[in-house]
């Protein structure tokens, strides 16, 4: 539960829309019915026009990794490099992130307050109000003091106003991953792979199941399609989104939902739409893994969010994994940051840290440049 600072906070914001909604969601469901292996505190911070919601952590044990500083760069970037044994610095990284990862757990890295934090794999920004910005980073330190305060999502091409912000108030910066990014659907469509795709999505024979069309009893499917995909396959450590959780944000507008159904009316393939501002992302995902690869069902859902951007005049980040297919559709790679403010912590974090900055940014930023990650 909130302490008792959270909980004055909330109740004097003005934040609405989607911050207010997200709220509703989450400050009084149970996080595990609605994400099975996140725990935190939800809580909303605002200054002038600027709300944005806050989770909170005090180094709760196996939290998913959009809330555990810990989780993304200890267990989850083992699992990412061990995907790709035949690099030739494969067991030196891997022994160095081992070792390191037990430096983090040692200090405290998961206490940790995490703003704008909407607790999917890409956090989207608002237009920056340097000042409103100050203010927030002001509230989160006076309120939780002995917390390290982080921004996640952040890239040059699209927040580089923002990370300017950030470090000229102390914030340092950590490259977490590379992500892509398609500013102009059109022109994109000289890639023969973006136009194969778009063709795909327009002559498949499964039923597009539009959003307003999505039903009450779709939701399982959609959570069941989405965890065969992003941690059945994929990792356990991603966010584990449940039916319920489907369904809240689903009937809130918070994500728009485009499915393909087989004449039988079973959802083959799903993908969830989220949007803030120019820039939509897709972090719901999710197909029938055990059907045939010919069948393109990664390929119609990445065309249909292709598709609702060019339709919507949108930037789309596809955030980071299937570095290939990205790039054989146009995609601009950019390294992405988590922005932290560590200067009051205790010197056992505010090291590591610091060291964590550097390995990721001398090591890390190469690795996943020369091997196109």
């Amino acid at each position: 539960m909130p302490n008792s600072a959270e909980k004055n906070v909330v109740a004097h914001t003005d934040a609405d829309g989607a911050c207010q909604a997200l709220y509703r969601i989450h400050h009084s469901a149970e996080q595990g019915a609605l994400i099975r292996n996140l725990q935190t505190r939800l809580t909303l911070l605002q200054a002038d026009e600027l709300a944005l919601p806050v989770t909170t952590n005090d180094g709760e044990a196996d939290n998913a990794w959009v809330c555990s500083p810990l989780t993304t760069y200890w267990q989850y970037a083992k699992e990412e490099l061990q995907r790709y044994q035949h690099l030739l610095w494969y067991r030196p990284l891997l022994a160095i992130i081992d070792i390191y990862g037990r430096c983090l757990r040692a200090a405290d890295i998961d206490k940790t307050v995490i703003i704008n934090n909407w607790m999917l794999s890409t956090n989207l920004y608002p237009r920056l109000d340097a000042a409103a910005l100050t203010d927030v980073v002001d509230q989160a330190r006076c309120i939780w003091p002995q917390h390290a305060i982080w921004f996640r999502s952040l890239n040059r091409e699209q927040h580089a106003d923002w990370l300017d912000a950030l470090q000229a108030i102390g914030f340092q910066l950590i490259p977490s991953r590379q992500v892509y990014l398609y500013e102009d659907i059109e022109a994109c469509k000289q890639h023969q792979c973006m136009r194969r795709d778009l063709h795909l999505l327009t002559h498949t024979k499964l039923q597009r199941v539009a959003d307003h069309e999505i039903a009450d009893a779709d939701y399982a499917s959609i959570a069941s399609l989405y965890q065969q995909l992003y941690t059945d396959k994929y990792s356990r450590l991603n966010p584990q989104y449940t039916a319920a959780f489907m369904r809240a944000w689903h009937r809130a507008g918070l994500l728009h939902f485009i499915g393909f159904k087989d004449g039988a009316g079973q959802m083959l393939a799903v993908v969830g739409i989220y949007q803030q501002g120019n820039t939509v992302t897709a972090p719901i995902v999710g197909y029938d893994t055990s059907l045939p690869k010919k069948l393109g069902l990664y390929r119609l859902l990445m065309a249909a969010v292709f598709d609702y951007g060019r339709q919507h005049g949108k930037t789309i980040n596809l955030s980071a994994g299937a570095a290939h297919f990205k790039r054989l559709r146009g995609g601009s790679p950019a390294i992405e940051y988590s922005a932290v403010l560590a200067r009051h912590m205790p010197r056992k974090t505010r090291i590591v840290i610091k060291l964590l900055s550097w390995l990721t940014t001398r090591l890390g930023i190469p690795v996943m440049k020369r091997y196109k990650l």
